[in-house]
């Protein structure tokens, strides 16, 4: 590997480079995120909080409840990022109850559906009950992206697998799985490529990296100020010092 002496000059520029290049990947990285402010005490202050942080940080999108889809369209309103919507509450309800809560979030602005599955159903190996279930809350969406949750912590492997076939029989867009390494790349195999991968539970960078790594389109997370200002803080390293040798300088950064 070549070894270059630089001036102070060449160092600036270089760090500058270096710098540029890094953003930019922060950027691609943040932009895979999807805050969650889907939990039952997220009261309207919170969510504009939430909002606000998501377009500071352009992360592909919020996640909110029903009830919250309107006010976070109009805190979104703007930005680059999306309103997701959490729909079939404990995934014990009629299909009938989730098409309609389905449309209505569609309706109200909601870019993209969080689905929870009867997951009774799931458990009990009914993959084909799920499957119609899919498909029908799933008909008719314009505009709107149907993922199904698949991130209960009661559900094993098998039954994450059960539901992402079942989701890719139903032509859903895609499921959400724990933010597992193994769940993820189950995921991706059950799914035969035909379905975004999405995760939950991501908790801080190094978290971030490893289940994109794995094949995840998006991962929701709570903590995205925290994830943001520790990608951020990596910035600091990207000025070399003058004189000093330089190797690999044409190298990607593995993010």
């Amino acid at each position: 590997m070549d070894t270059t002496v630089i001036s102070a000059e060449e160092a600036a520029e270089f760090g500058e480079f270096k710098r540029s290049r890094r953003e930019a990947e922060i950027a691609l990285l943040l932009k895979k995120v999807i805050l969650d402010a889907s939990r039952r005490e997220t009261d309207r202050y919170a969510l504009k909080n939430a909002c606000d942080t998501a377009k500071k940080f352009g992360v592909y999108g919020v996640l909110v409840s029903p009830v919250n889809v309107v006010a976070a369209r109009k805190f979104l309103a703007g930005s680059a990022s999306v309103v997701v919507c959490r729909i079939g509450g404990t995934g014990e309800s009629l299909p009938a109850v989730k098409r309609a809560e389905a449309k209505r979030a569609m309706r109200q602005g909601a870019r993209e559906l969080y689905l929870s599955p009867c997951y009774s159903a799931l458990a009990g190996g009914n993959g084909a009950y799920v499957r119609r279930e899919v498909k029908k809350v799933g008909r008719r969406l314009k505009n709107c992206a149907l993922c199904v949750s698949l991130d209960d912590r009661e559900l094993g492997e098998d039954d994450v697998a059960l539901g992402v076939r079942a989701a890719k029989e139903a032509k859903a867009d895609g499921v959400c799985v724990r933010g597992e390494a193994q769940l993820i790349l189950r995921a991706l195999t059950a799914g035969a490529g035909k379905l975004n991968v999405h995760c939950c539970g991501v908790e801080n960078a190094a978290q971030l990296r490893t289940a994109v790594r794995a094949g995840a389109t998006h991962a929701c997370t709570r903590a995205c100020t925290e994830i943001a200002e520790e990608l951020y803080a990596t910035l600091g390293d990207c000025v070399p010092q003058a004189n000093a040798d330089v190797r690999g300088a044409e190298d990607g950064e593995d993010f």
